[in-house]
């Protein structure tokens, strides 16, 4: 109902409009949505983009040798994929396909914020690690790899391990400051965006998420990370989420109540 049409028509509890009903948190659900489904969707939505980021890898290898075209072919991919995938799943998940965003969704709900309570965390964070095991042997299988042959793409040096942390800090930050000034309609451009630029600013190429990590050591190719390399990927990317938050924190501080 409109708020332009006249008062009567109808009782006064279905003149609310859209506009006056909660909005959700970075990344939240509606509260209608049944928790299956909003399972089924980090599910699937993480699959998806860890077998375009495999895929594509896959793709760009077959078709040149020449390094900077691989990688741009791989981020582009990337880029358009994951905000598709945003702009789908957004409304039934909140398209979070990362352990980090929704632990940091976890954290501010527990600090009187809006986001996922425990039951949904616990749900949430291993549908993202199935599904991007199965979107990284998903890939190999579109081209005929191995299903599964564990990387040898060593990543461990020290430098890679600070891109991360640069590149999983700012992915937060985007975020929760797009939440914070109610900006959210634009995350599936902005987050597509700031992972295509962080693939060639960081010097990890911005994995920015535990799940896909995990998922890419499962694939031998382009995109792979040795399975040596992930637990300090993973470390390095909670750090990251810390630090995001508390750039959130200073950044996007609420004012205070005057008298």
């Amino acid at each position: 109902m409109s708020v332009t049409e006249p008062v009567g028509t109808a009782p006064a509890a279905e003149s609310v409009t859209a506009a006056d009903e909660p909005r959700p948190a970075p990344g939240a659900t509606p509260p209608r949505t049944p928790l299956v489904a909003r399972a089924a969707a980090e599910l699937v939505g993480t699959a998806a983009l860890v077998a375009i980021v495999v895929g594509s890898g896959i793709q760009a290898t077959d078709l040149t040798q020449d390094v900077a075209l691989q990688l741009l072919a791989n981020s582009t991919a990337t880029v358009f994929g994951l905000g598709v995938l945003i702009a789908l799943l957004g409304p039934v998940s909140g398209a979070h396909f990362n352990p980090v965003v929704t632990l940091a969704e976890w954290w501010t709900a527990r600090r009187g914020g809006a986001g996922v309570d425990a039951r949904e965390l616990a749900v949430y964070v291993p549908s993202q690690i199935v599904g991007a095991i199965a979107g990284a042997v998903l890939a190999d299988a579109m081209f005929g790899e191995p299903l599964v042959k564990w990387s040898t793409h060593d990543r461990s040096a020290g430098n890679l391990l600070l891109g991360e942390v640069v590149a999983t800090a700012g992915l937060i930050l985007l975020i929760f400051g797009l939440a914070r000034t109610d900006r959210l309609r634009f995350a599936p451009v902005a987050v597509a965006s700031y992972i295509g630029a962080a693939y060639w600013f960081t010097s990890s190429t911005s994995f920015a998420n535990p799940a896909v990590t995990v998922g890419r050591a499962f694939t031998d190719t382009f995109a792979g990370i040795a399975p040596a390399s992930v637990p300090a990927f993973v470390g390095v990317q909670l750090v990251g989420a810390v630090v995001g938050l508390a750039l959130v924190a200073v950044v996007f501080m609420r004012p205070k109540a005057t008298a």
